[in-house]
């Protein structure tokens, strides 16, 4: 019985059919009790996920404990690291984005304990910066983590380094906040959507409470996943080149142009004096205000527009009143135009986005230091909001960096997969 102990949640693996027969019935019901939930069975796991992002690649460190075989693990602790350009920057230098996943990885080696390294899980998924390169430039830098990885002590599953799909990003979202707020454990209907606006693409995910919901969007925009044994069926799609930095080109006419060595993209969301070079992606483009023009809000809107009008679906149910858990972009540029408190985030009304929109591009100047793109990006997060996805005014959005101290973004949903299999399709 000490290996019956020890062992029982894999207790199958060790002992043959017959065996196990005649082991259970000699056992009194009290010791049984006590064997199927030995005092403890408790152990500690970790899984290392790098986000690839379009800005910027994050290594995020989990630590989980199981202390039921058959229930959800419990998120012991995130270790969080991040680097900035994307990998999609390195797209001619791959050797040199290789070694940015170099350096992340000795964070992950003083984190995560030796005697664990083996069966620790790496794994990269990279998002809209790289689904923008050409094939070939994509692969290469991928192939260049594959080799990284390949010479790390940690353990690297199939399919270890890859362009994760965007209904993946969407779905893994939803599962990480979902989690972190507890929803997932009380298996119950009441879960939070989300929002993520990242900087290529932006998702938006959650569980409808109507059919109608369900017949009325486009067939890829209805994700199921597996969890606890029955299928949810989840509302999400992403929007490439709707990422906010992506949204800039756009705006400026330049997203895809050529000729860039002599064009200079105007637009009137920024300011009148502005001009200079800007890079993303591992290119540059020229940008400049209008100086003989007009600048503001009412033209800025008008501009943005022509980015979400008709490419944004917009599903039937969110005009009512569900909430959503706004982050990424909405988080970062909310706290720079002064709507919330960077260190404790808060729940905001759509409108209060417009507000502070027109505050933003209306007085230029006084913004101009945080960054001279802030009316445009947040004019777009209202165009996103209203225009795009159809929420109400009143819509309440909680905006957040963390919960409950970890970061939300797929990362934490996607660890969580590979452990257990949410088969998402």
């Amino acid at each position: 019985l000490t290996v019956h102990h020890e062992h029982s949640a894999n207790m199958e693996n060790l002992l043959p059919e017959n065996l196990l027969l005649e082991v259970v019935p000699k056992v009194l019901p009290e010791v049984l009790l006590e064997v199927s939930h030995p005092v403890n069975l408790s152990r500690t796991f970790y899984g290392i996920m790098f986000d690839a992002g379009s800005t910027g690649t994050r290594i995020h460190i989990y630590t989980f404990i199981q202390k039921d075989p058959v229930e959800l693990p419990v998120l012991d602790n995130e270790m969080y690291h991040a680097v900035k350009p994307g990998l999609s920057a390195y797209k001619d230098k791959p050797e040199e984005g290789g070694n940015t996943i170099r350096a992340l990885l000795k964070v992950a080696k003083k984190t995560v304990p030796e005697d664990e390294w083996k069966q620790t899980p790496v794994v990269l998924k990279a998002t809209a910066g790289l689904r923008l390169l050409p094939k070939e430039k994509a692969n290469a830098l991928l192939d260049e983590v594959r080799e990284v990885f390949d010479e790390s002590p940690f353990f690297v599953p199939n399919n270890s380094v890859s362009i994760m799909n965007g209904t993946n990003e969407g779905v893994l979202a939803w599962v990480t906040v979902n989690f972190l707020t507890g929803h997932l454990y009380a298996k119950t209907r009441k879960t939070v959507g989300i929002l993520d606006l990242g900087g290529g693409s932006t998702q938006i995910t959650f569980l409808p409470k109507s059919k109608k919901t369900v017949f009325t969007a486009p067939a890829s925009y209805i994700a199921n996943i597996n969890m606890f044994n029955h299928t949810l069926q989840l509302y999400t799609h992403s929007y490439l080149g709707n990422g906010l930095v992506a949204a800039r080109l756009a705006t400026l006419g330049a997203l895809g142009a050529d000729g860039l060595d002599w064009k200079v993209f105007t637009s009137s969301c920024l300011p009148k004096k502005f001009r200079e070079d800007w890079t993303f992606g591992g290119i540059t483009y020229k940008v400049s205000g209008i100086p003989d023009g007009y600048a503001g809000y009412k033209l800025c809107y008008y501009e943005v527009m022509r980015v979400v009008k008709g490419i944004v679906h917009q599903p039937f149910e969110v005009k009512g009143s569900s909430i959503f858990y706004a982050f990424s972009y909405y988080f970062d540029r909310a706290v720079e135009s002064g709507l919330i408190d960077g260190s404790r985030g808060g729940m905001v009304e759509v409108r209060d986005f417009k507000k502070r929109a027109k505050e933003v591009c209306n007085k230029m100047t006084k913004y101009r230091p945080i960054s001279p793109f802030l009316c445009m990006d947040m004019t777009y997060i209202t165009c996103l909001l209203k225009e795009g996805f159809g929420f109400k005014d009143n819509t309440m959005l909680q905006l957040a960096k963390k919960v409950n101290n970890v970061e939300t973004s797929w990362a934490l949903g996607a660890t969580f997969d590979h452990f257990n299999n949410l088969n998402i399709h």
